[in-house]
């Protein structure tokens, strides 16, 4: 069999890159041999995080419309017009067999470039609520893999397959790492350990929480791993020099991380969804309300509609946040109810699923 080529785009958040990485990795398992290229925007994480990963990638010179009157706006047309250029070059010398898309803008050019060279195309969507770039690419995409039903008012039904979301193989067994995260983080295990995700960027009313509760924390005996975002650690490190606080940017171990965690506060993006489900933590959801359709809020409540999660939107924070907290960390069948809930949700077998479909694809 011939040594196959695969290109991935995905970025802007980690919301986009890591399921890209995931199923690159899953990819490289099945072809040791195959080659693979990424390709992001210009200036953003993905530049950073791919490399990280193992892999190659180019940058387009690309970014989105910005809701108001800006500079940037009127540099859309020049930008669109030489990131398509390039992804016609980057397609022509790399020759891949496959090119996949998990969102964000530098996917729109190079899917709509490979589409019209006739290069099979499969778009993997992470919300209940679609991005633009993925819904203008739907129509020339060979195949769609979707995280959530009902997706028909957005995409070809024909081209949906329901496989879940991709996320990282080293989930799959963290029970086993449990002394190790203890370990690796520096732990009392005597202690509760609450694990904050507010996004690869951070999310600014979280972490306003997290703050004004960081004494109630203490009380309750619970240690914190906080990962307040790189947009906000200037503003929110200095709380990592008191007792049972980390403060981190950005978490890299994410297996030990969860392996240590015993309750969860997060945002609802869709991969942090899809991760918590594999992992069972019992876990709080603060949507961002601040996202397309209120889709984070649709993410959190169908897991909180099985009985996985409790979910408290932004506005109710200062008025039931203690209390619904305190009684979550100190109740043991609640925590075990809400792990054995959300455990049942998960698509353990995402990543290999939409490999399938990947392969399917190959000339």
């Amino acid at each position: 069999m011939k040594k196959l080529k695969f290109i991935l785009s995905g970025g802007g958040t980690g919301g986009h890159i890591y399921p890209a990485i995931a199923i690159a990795n899953e990819l490289k398992l099945r072809f040791p041999e195959a080659e693979f290229l990424f390709v992001g925007a210009k200036d953003k994480m993905e530049m950073q995080k791919v490399p990280q990963a193992g892999y190659k990638i180019r940058g387009l010179w690309i970014a989105g419309l910005q809701r108001r009157l800006t500079f940037d706006n009127t540099l859309f047309p020049v930008k669109l017009i030489t990131s398509l250029l390039k992804a016609r070059r980057i397609i022509g010398e790399f020759k891949p067999d496959v090119v996949i898309g998990t969102g964000g803008f530098a996917s729109g050019p190079l899917l709509q470039v490979a589409s019209i060279a006739g290069i099979p195309t499969l778009i993997q969507e992470q919300n209940s609520y679609p991005g633009i770039t993925n819904k203008l690419l739907s129509s020339r995409a060979n195949k769609i893999c979707v995280a959530y039903e009902n997706l028909e008012r957005f995409f070809p039904k024909n081209k949906m397959i329901l496989t879940g979301n991709p996320v990282r193989q080293d989930l799959i067994d963290i029970e086993s790492k449990r002394a190790e995260a203890l370990e690796y983080f520096k732990l009392d295990p005597d202690k509760k350990t609450l694990l904050v995700l507010g996004g690869s960027l951070g999310a600014r009313r979280v972490n306003q929480l997290i703050a004004k509760e960081l004494v109630d924390f203490s009380s309750q005996n619970v240690q914190v791993i906080w990962q307040c975002g790189k947009l906000y650690f200037d503003e929110y490190s200095h709380f990592g020099e008191k007792e049972n606080v980390q403060v981190l940017a950005f978490i890299d171990r994410m297996d030990l991380v969860y392996a240590a965690a015993d309750v969860v506060i997060s945002r609802a993006g869709a991969s942090s969804v899809s991760e918590l489900c594999i992992v069972g933590k019992p876990t709080i959801f603060i949507p961002s309300p601040n996202v397309a359709e209120d889709h984070q809020t649709k993410n959190a409540q169908a897991i909180v509609d099985k009985g996985g999660a409790i979910l408290m939107k932004e506005s109710e924070l200062d008025t039931k946040f203690t209390s619904i907290f305190n009684k979550m960390v100190s109740d043991e069948n609640l925590q075990k109810s809400l792990s054995e809930n959300i455990k049942k949700l998960a698509k353990v077998n995402a990543t290999k699923d939409i490999a399938e479909e990947i392969i399917k694809l190959i000339k």
